[in-house]
């Protein structure tokens, strides 16, 4: 008698797969739209009452060169940016690309390069696009230059983080582990994006439109991930269980 336990289970697991897949592209669809809506908001102006206000609740009335809370703040909200910067979040996307190089993933290393460096093209697109200038609201207290819309360094941290945590997620098998590297990477790109409107360099609609395109780059590159290895393309991660 034919047992039919084992075809069950690999239909199981395929509709499982194709499910994640269809879940994947809906979020890439919902963020799009919800980018599309607030970028729109942004070139009309109706951004700016929150943008304004949310800035200024950051700064001493009276004298917005100090922030809120207390002093010893700037210093690691100036470290804390710097992780999303472009040396930080090139040095390392080398780091993560040579270790798959070493473990000979070489079809996963050159994928994750092309990824970030794919967000990194479309995040000086954008910015090319909207030519938002950089608030003038409070005084800058970092250096800064090119256009405000989106924020590259949230958009860059959420795609590099994002991305490499949920990679990551896929080669362990504890759950408390894989929830662990979520949560840090999620962590790492919420603080590098407040950074920025902490120090007066960028509106918060700039942090928040940076988030929701990291996200959906980062959504549409696992989802590519999946349908790579599914076909043999790059390899697949170990099996988490």
């Amino acid at each position: 008698m034919i047992n039919p336990l084992p075809r069950l289970l690999a239909l199981a697991r395929s509709i499982r797969g194709d499910g994640r897949l269809l879940l994947a592209f809906l979020a890439l669809a919902i963020l799009s739209l919800v980018f599309l809506k607030l970028a729109s908001e942004v070139v009309e102006g109706d951004t700016m009452a929150f943008d304004r206000w949310a800035m200024l609740a950051l700064r001493d009335p009276r004298d917005p060169w100090i922030p809120v809370g207390v002093a010893w703040l700037q210093v690691p909200m100036r470290e804390i940016t710097v992780l999303g910067g472009p040396t930080s979040l090139t040095l390392l996307t080398f780091a993560i690309t040579g270790f798959l190089l070493f473990a000979r993933k070489f079809a996963t290393a050159g994928f994750v390069a092309a990824s970030i460096t794919g967000g990194a093209i479309l995040s000086v697109a954008l910015k090319d696009l909207f030519l938002r200038p950089r608030p003038a609201i409070v005084p800058h207290l970092v250096a800064v230059d090119a256009t405000s819309f989106p924020s590259g360094h949230a958009m860059n941290s959420a795609i590099v983080f994002l991305t490499l945590g949920a990679l990551l997620t896929r080669t362990q098998k504890d759950r408390g582990v894989r929830i662990y590297l979520i949560a840090v990477s999620i962590l790492l790109t919420l603080l590098v994006g407040f950074s920025r409107v902490y120090l007066g360099v960028h509106w918060p609609s700039d942090v928040i439109a940076g988030w929701i395109v990291g996200a959906a780059w980062a959504t549409f590159c696992l989802a590519i991930a999946r349908i790579l290895q599914e076909h043999r393309r790059i390899e697949a991660p170990e099996e988490t269980g």
